[in-house]
């Protein structure tokens, strides 16, 4: 297939690029690069440096596109409790300027990046596709607010898309070339990176969001899934798109760790202790968030193959290394 991908290249973004031109897709990557790196991407890729309002022009070149891939968009929950306006025009304007593009150019897929923030504190794990939706941040509302326009949009026209619903993704990969594909966020606010930078010295100390939560140590709980497999399933999910229809999967391994459990798996890899402060809890952050996948597994047939934290944590270390 022919693919444009916005956002093609960040951390998930860049990996998912990877895996399409492995497969024998041809890829058109749209980045502004303010997030994204442009040495993350194959050399066969075309890379149009511009912000995702730009998409109608690349679109509209007269050459088919067969899918659409939209990761471009913010992504810290807790800067969009403080800058929601930023949020609103990235996430929701700048995506529905997309929708419009898509329909003009007559585009049959959409797969898009969607959240687990959509869900907000749940009443039940783990989340199944079908639990209340009711977000805790501006991001999460952002996230939703696509998610629903993309449904209109599909009962509007012959438009086939997918949302999948990230849980806390981690980990890192290596390109078909052997490039490290991993995360370089400016500023970092991942868990697993923030400690690797107090391992490395680059940090003072790691910082908790609070250890009052209803949980076994009193610190959040997130489900962690490895970005190789996450990626998978976007490739899955371009095979089982259907014309008219929105459907929507979460991504996760179904199980969840706490922030002092991903820490102690983080010593365990480095060998170093990571120094620790309690600050007070982050607005926006739910407590427990640990999904189902089964929807994905029947209906994608996807499957995990990287789902242990500690094998996870290792390969993010890995790029860690490489790249600072």
């Amino acid at each position: 297939m022919r693919v444009v991908v916005t956002g093609g290249a960040g951390y998930i973004g860049s990996v998912v690029t990877d895996q399409l031109v492995r497969a024998g897709h041809d890829v058109t990557v749209i980045d502004d690069l303010s997030t994204g790196h442009a040495d993350s991407l194959p050399s066969s890729v075309t890379l149009h440096r511009m912000a995702v309002g730009g998409i109608a022009e690349v679109l509209g070149r007269g050459e088919a596109v067969d899918a659409v891939m939209h990761f471009a968009g913010k992504i810290a929950a807790g800067e969009s409790v403080r800058k929601p306006g930023l949020y609103w025009q990235s996430n929701v304007v700048e995506s529905i300027e997309l929708l419009a593009a898509v329909r003009e150019a007559r585009v049959p897929r959409l797969i898009f990046s969607s959240s687990a923030a959509v869900y907000g504190n749940p009443t039940h794990t783990p989340i199944t596709e079908d639990a209340a939706t009711a977000p805790t941040s501006p991001y999460g509302w952002t996230k939703l607010a696509i998610d629903a326009a993309i449904g209109h949009e599909c009962r509007a026209s012959d438009l086939g898309a997918v949302s999948l619903r990230y849980f806390n993704v981690a980990g890192a990969s290596r390109s078909s070339d052997g490039r490290p594909l991993g995360e370089r966020h400016n500023p970092e606010t991942h868990l697993i990176p923030l400690a690797f930078e107090v391992v490395a010295g680059q940090r003072g100390q790691l910082e908790l969001f609070g250890d009052d939560y209803p949980s076994p140590d009193g610190t959040c709980v997130r489900d962690y899934i490895h970005v190789e497999d996450l990626a998978r399933a976007h490739l899955l999910a371009l095979e089982h798109t259907h014309p008219g229809e929105h459907q929507v999967y979460n991504l996760g391994n179904g199980q969840g760790h706490s922030n002092r459990e991903v820490i102690e798996a983080v010593q365990t890899v480095t060998g170093t202790k990571v120094n620790v402060s309690v600050a007070p809890r982050r607005e926006g952050d739910p407590a427990i968030l640990v999904a189902s996948s089964e929807r994905a597994e029947t209906q994608l047939g996807w499957t995990r193959q990287k789902p242990d934290l500690p094998a996870i944590v290792a390969d993010a270390w890995e790029f860690y290394g490489r790249s600072s």
